[in-house]
């Protein structure tokens, strides 16, 4: 079976519909896509609202997030939301038990830990986004139980267990439903439950998950104090730096560079839950790389925000991965690209450098949360979203039953399917999207030492944003195929003619940009940079900025190379036979096999033989993601090597660079990482 249709009925259903659509390219998604009552959202834009600062004593922040609802998707932007709509994430409550009817975050007797949190992390913004009532209907339920049964003495959630960890997630959760609903019950909730909080963290400390992730609920804490100014809640943030671990000390010398094994954390004899698991744990590094800059707002120090850049580079250093992840199966595992990643810590990384980029300002987070959300994330699920692997990775060529790379995950962790090797992914995967749309613009705050009124494209896809600027309402429509293009267009519609600044990140591989203001060119931006218009801006007014899209190659595990153009990594597509394991209610889980080979080897050694990667472009249809439309891919010179094989349905680790290879030289295409699910993405160099 292909895996055009690995879904039977459900399957086929989607591939129908994007065949209508790439037919008719005008026909509205929300009309063809799912059987709940969606929509692309009002025809008029939402009206504009304040975006809310930081409150003294907290230092300002360079950038703010707009407050939710402000941002609504377009393009292929909005189709892909109306995908995850369609699968699983629409659907998770009605085919998976532990977010079903009997949750405990509903008041039943099953699952009542981190699962019902982690679903509505996602729900609630994908739900908003799309105005999709249904999916509010399915969110407001959970919602509502939290709400209306919050404990005498503060508490929240199910009375099963008391864990704090389950409560950092619900907490995230009300603060977006507060956002985009103004229901007047949040507020009082948690200023009740930080209360007791306070009263009962100095006897029931923080532990295990909730000590390596007290950065989450530092979050919500500011984000309280921000709308109340209860001095209490900066005691309470202090309680939490000081119960939690020291993600800065661990990074200040670290000591992880080495594959993690189950051995190494003593996993047989329960040191699972121990601090050294613990803090090599996958999650928990994707979760703490904010940890310096939310920290930041309280301590007002600088080495708290540089913090960030020092915990990427180091997890890049000893654990990177082309597709801009580090490994983490389920414990750091180095750099062979054989390695995996989990799923959950794809959509936590993502959440991590959203807020760092909010908090510092750095031009180099958007670049890289764009290299997570173009590749990452859409590279670890099916094309419909109704399965998703545990762990991907870059060099995948089988996803069937087998041990091996893993360091502590077990045989299922890169199948597609349910819930494959453990459901965490399964509640948590729903946020990646929702939370990079609503991520595309903020706010500009203290820049130079003075508060800033402007606006920040931050990263980039087709959208509208409709804010206020000094009371001013203004809309800026963004048009573009980014990141599949290089151009991107802005419309900017303030309600009267307005000066204030408008910042566009220009990424670090966009030497040669050019920004054209009403048809006139500005001066060339510098890249890694954010570039500064600051302007009398006129409804009408247009932006177009053009980033050269030349491929480029990168340098990876024992000098491998990788191709990418702008944000896109490529790889080579492996034929994929799909073949059903099992059904799961809805939908099934699914190993994938290889049908062609794929031990290629690139012929790049001379500057000339990279000049020569070339670039086919077709449409940008509604499966931008998919195998059957990728509208962009690359063709290169290989040569087949032999002794390169797969053991166990594994690459083998690729050898040294560069290496011999008599075979004939071929030309091989590479499309976008995420659109091949059996894929190379690091290959050998050939010997000249």
């Amino acid at each position: 079976m292909s895996r055009a249709f690995p879904f039977g009925p459900t399957r086929r259903r989607f591939v129908g519909q994007l065949s209508i659509l790439m037919a008719m390219p005008g026909l509205l998604t929300s009309k063809l896509f799912g059987s709940q009552n969606q929509s692309a959202g009002p025809s008029e834009p939402p009206k504009a609202s304040s975006t809310v600062r930081n409150r003294a004593p907290l230092a300002s922040s360079a950038f703010y997030p707009l407050p939710l609802g402000s941002i609504r998707p377009q393009g292929w932007l909005l189709r892909q939301l109306h995908i995850q709509a369609s699968g699983l994430s629409g659907h998770l409550d009605e085919t998976w038990a532990d977010v079903g009817p009997n949750s405990g975050w509903l008041g039943g007797t099953g699952e009542s830990w981190e699962r019902g949190p982690y679903f509505l992390d996602g729900l609630i913004p994908l739900a908003y986004l799309l105005d999709d009532a249904g999916l509010k209907a399915k969110a407001q339920k959970y919602v509502n139980w939290t709400l209306e049964h919050q404990q005498p003495n503060g508490m929240i959630g199910p009375a099963s267990n008391d864990d704090w960890w389950p409560r950092i997630v619900m907490l995230k959760v009300l603060t977006q439903y507060q956002e985009l609903t103004g229901d007047p019950r949040v507020i009082p909730l948690m200023d009740r439950y930080f209360r007791y909080q306070l009263r009962a963290l100095p006897t029931r400390p923080l532990r295990d998950w909730g000590k390596f992730r007290w950065q989450d609920e530092l979050l919500s804490v500011l984000w309280l104090y921000n709308r109340t100014g209860s001095a209490y809640l900066i005691d309470l943030a202090k309680l939490l730096k000081q119960q939690g671990h020291d993600w800065q000390a661990q990074y200040a010398d670290f000591q992880y560079k080495q594959r993690i094994t189950a051995e190494y954390i003593k996993l047989e004899e329960g040191g699972g839950l121990k601090d050294l698991a613990l803090s090599t744990h996958g999650v928990n590094n994707g979760q703490a790389v904010k940890a310096g800059p939310v920290w930041s707002m309280v301590s007002g120090q600088p080495q708290d925000r540089a913090a960030v850049l020092k915990m990427i580079a180091e997890l890049d250093k000893y654990h990177g991965l082309p597709n801009g992840m580090f490994s983490c199966d389920e414990h750091l595992a180095g750099t062979d690209p054989s390695q995996g990643s989990e799923l959950c810590t794809v959509v936590e990384y993502m959440f991590s450098l959203e807020q760092s980029l909010a908090i510092i300002g750095d031009a180099s987070l958007g670049d890289k949360l764009e290299r997570l959300a173009f590749n990452a994330l859409p590279g670890t699920f099916t094309d419909d979203m109704w399965a998703h692997q545990y762990n991907q990775e870059p060099n995948q060529v089988e996803c069937s039953l087998h041990h091996k790379p893993w360091t502590t995950d077990g045989p299922e962790s890169n199948l597609y399917g349910l819930e494959p090797n453990f459901g965490c992914c399964t509640a948590n995967f729903h946020q990646g999207w929702p939370k990079f749309a609503n991520s595309l613009f903020f706010l500009s705050g203290a820049h130079g030492g003075t508060e800033e009124d402007g606006l920040v494209a931050a990263v980039y896809a087709p959208s509208e944003v409709t804010t206020s600027i000094r009371d001013t309402p203004v809309q800026v429509i963004e048009e573009t195929d980014y990141p599949f293009r290089g151009t991107v267009r802005f419309t900017i519609r303030p309600a009267v003619q307005l000066r204030f600044p408008m910042r566009f990140r220009i990424p670090a591989w966009a030497m040669g940009t050019t920004i054209v203001v009403n048809g006139l060119a500005e001066a060339e931006p510098a890249p890694g940079a954010f570039a500064v218009i600051d302007r009398v801006w006129h409804a009408g007014d247009r932006v177009e900025l053009t980033f050269p899209m030349a491929p480029r190659v990168s340098h990876w595990f024992r000098d491998s190379v990788a191709a990418e153009r702008g944000p896109l990594v490529f790889s080579y597509g492996i034929g994929e036979s799909w073949v059903k394991l099992r059904d799961r209610g809805m939908t099934a889980d699914w190993q994938v096999f290889p049908t062609t080979p794929w031990n290629y080897a690139l012929s790049l050694n001379t500057a000339a033989d990279r000049h020569s990667i070339a670039v086919q472009e077709s449409v940008v249809g509604d499966g931008p993601f998919t195998r059957e439309h990728a509208p962009v891919s690359l063709s290169v010179k290989a040569r087949r090597v032999d002794a390169w094989r797969a053991e166990d349905g594994v690459a083998d680790a690729i050898a040294q660079s560069p290496v011999a290879s008599d075979a004939p030289e071929e030309t091989i295409t590479l499309i976008p990482y995420a659109a091949a699910k059996l894929r190379i993405t690091a290959f050998p160099q050939c010997k000249s």
